[in-house]
């Protein structure tokens, strides 16, 4: 019986794996359709950037000789159309003096909801006991406290 769950074990690893694989496979093909597209509809004028890292604007495309010509600021280069990969991702970089304004924007807004919120504590209704049981407001104690008072109760008067 021993053997049989072992076999079964067995087979259940190698669908798993076989399973992982498949789905490997497939996204890699979709992956490799998606360039493949990219690169057959390239046109001039489009932004590309390449393995190496150029990062120009394609001037010609030849198809049938498999090959690219990109214009990075000036100077032409001509490129195996493999070498490209995808449109350039052009980060966008703040200056210094406009991230010390941000910063002291977010610190003036957070100082003025400090004191906003300060403002709002004051203003709250103060609720005095001797007042509570006249209104008829429910006071809490906590077991502790009742348990402090029948504590000094008990003790002798000194």
């Amino acid at each position: 019986m021993g053997g049989n769950s072992n076999t079964m074990m067995l087979i259940a690893i190698i669908v798993v794996i076989a399973g992982m694989m498949w789905y490997q496979s497939r996204q890699s093909k979709k992956k490799q359709g998606e360039v493949q597209d990219f690169r057959t509809n390239l046109k001039k004028g489009d932004p590309v950037a390449t393995y190496s890292g150029l990062i120009g604007v394609v001037e010609e495309v030849d198809l049938d000789a498999d090959q690219i010509v990109i214009n990075s600021e000036g100077t032409l280069s001509r490129w195996r159309i493999q070498a490209v990969t995808e449109p350039p991702v052009v980060p966008n970089y703040v200056s210094d003096e406009e991230y010390e304004r941000e910063q002291k924007e977010k610190a003036e807004e957070a100082d003025s909801d400090a004191a906003k919120n300060s403002d709002d504590a004051a203003d709250a209704d103060y609720v005095n006991p001797a007042d509570a049981q006249d209104n008829d407001t429910e006071i809490v104690k906590s077991e502790e406290s009742d348990k402090d008072d029948t504590d000094k109760k008990d003790e002798p008067a000194k």
